[in-house]
């Protein structure tokens, strides 16, 4: 399962590399700047949630059952995270406004569970 979260993280960074890009180049005269912000902020949680499954995949070999768990949570929590203030930046509908904390929530549960799993491993 190690490798899965290797490759999710991998391509979650290229992924948050590229959507940072666009922003900055493709979007700068279309956005405003609060809308500009709200895309930075996705890309840059994108980013963080990618790090931990890197850093979760490079340390699931030595680290107990909450691996799944804790990369799961991440996954989703990003996922949820990220797209929807995306959406928001992009003029989605307001009520994405009120999805994005249970991303928020799942990435920090995700976290928690690998600090977890790094204490029973040890």
């Amino acid at each position: 399962m190690g490798r899965a979260w290797l490759v999710l993280g991998a391509l979650g960074a290229a992924a948050a590399v590229a959507g940072g890009a666009f922003g900055a180049h493709g979007l700068r005269t279309r956005l405003d700047a609060e809308a500009l912000q709200l895309w930075e902020t996705a890309a840059r949680y994108l980013m963080y949630g990618s790090l931990g499954l890197l850093a979760l995949g490079a340390c699931a070999p030595r680290l107990g059952g909450l691996v799944g768990a804790a990369g799961w949570c991440l996954t989703i929590g990003t996922l949820i995270f990220s797209t929807t203030v995306a959406a928001l930046a992009l003029g989605g509908p307001r009520w994405l406004g009120a999805v994005t904390p249970l991303g928020g929530s799942l990435l920090i549960l995700g976290f928690v569970l690998f600090g977890i799993a790094a204490i029973v491993a040890t």
